[in-house]
């Protein structure tokens, strides 16, 4: 997300190059990445870094998978969300090919749906990302931020149409959650919830999450948990996570990814240091047991 703003690209490049070292195969980033934090007022700063590195590194599109997401980039600098470019047809298209000049690629490995745009009707956004998978312009398509019978509509419209349908579901997750009801202070977050781990396992669509790591929460004592985590759910829940942390001789971070992918769900890993990546792929050695999930289960 901050790569080209807050990480430079000398800072960028080791993180990617040791991602890969490390056996990390898909880069997850977006088209308004990171408007908030770029002085254009816009996003397209992480997706030109990625394609500067790809260009610098000859063959390593072969070795990766990239995702990328429409729907939130400001058409007008800093002015937001007033003028992002939601999912009309037209905006999908030219997103999109905005996006693959960034990358300097002629596919998407995986397309999202940043966000829901309720002003367009769903078959129009269903139309349109289905004719860039038809297209080859975009392997598989994915809906981040949509409620499950969002996605399942969209599903069924896209039998009628004959066309891809989304595969995927990208939602904010992580071992402790906020108070229920409880509003969330970043704008667009959608946590996920039981029922898109339903539909998720009935339509076997793949889940990834984001926010795994709450901004470094776990671990950093500089970085708290944001006030709506603040209930005896959570203090139970970090209580058992330093002890299955202590049992495993795992970091606290390493236990939540490893937490999250027991169940299926691949979490994105948002890194600004190569410590950070490294520490996050070594999560893929951590094995948790069916105890551990239902000590985890009993203290939530």
């Amino acid at each position: 997300m901050d790569f080209g703003t807050r990480v430079d690209s000398d800072g960028a490049f080791a993180i990617l190059d040791s991602f890969v070292a490390g056996g990390g195969v898909w880069l997850d980033t977006a088209n308004c990445y990171s408007f908030w934090a770029d002085p254009s007022g816009v996003g397209g700063a992480s997706e030109r870094l990625i394609g500067a590195w790809l260009r610098a590194r000859p063959g390593m599109r072969d070795s990766v998978r990239i995702a990328t997401k429409v729907r939130q980039n400001p058409l007008v600098p800093h002015s937001w969300p007033e003028s992002a470019e939601g999912l009309s047809a037209r905006a999908v298209h030219t997103g999109v090919a905005q996006s693959l000049e960034r990358l300097g690629v002629d596919h998407i490995d995986l397309l999202w749906a940043h966000a829901e745009d309720r002003t367009v009707p769903l078959e129009e956004t269903v139309g349109a990302f289905g004719e860039l998978v038809s297209k080859g312009v975009a392997r598989r398509i994915g809906a981040a931020n949509h409620a499950a019978w969002r996605v399942e509509r969209a599903r069924s419209l896209a039998r009628e149409q004959r066309v891809e349908p989304w595969t995927a579901l990208q939602l904010r997750h992580s071992l402790v959650q906020p108070r229920p009801l409880t509003p969330l202070a970043e704008a667009g977050h959608r946590m996920l919830a039981a029922e898109d781990l339903d539909l998720a396992r009935a339509e076997g669509l793949a889940v990834w999450s984001y926010s795994s790591l709450i901004w470094g929460s776990y671990e950093r004592v500089d970085k708290p948990l944001p006030p709506t985590y603040e209930h005896p759910g959570t203090a139970r829940v970090l209580a058992v996570l330093d002890d299955v942390a202590g049992e495993l001789s795992a970091t606290r971070n390493q236990v939540v990814l490893a937490w999250l992918m027991r169940q299926g769900i691949d979490p994105i890993v948002g890194a600004s240091r190569v410590e950070q990546i490294e520490q996050a792929l070594a999560a893929r050695r951590v094995r948790l047991s069916d105890e551990h999930l239902a000590r985890f289960a009993e203290a939530r």
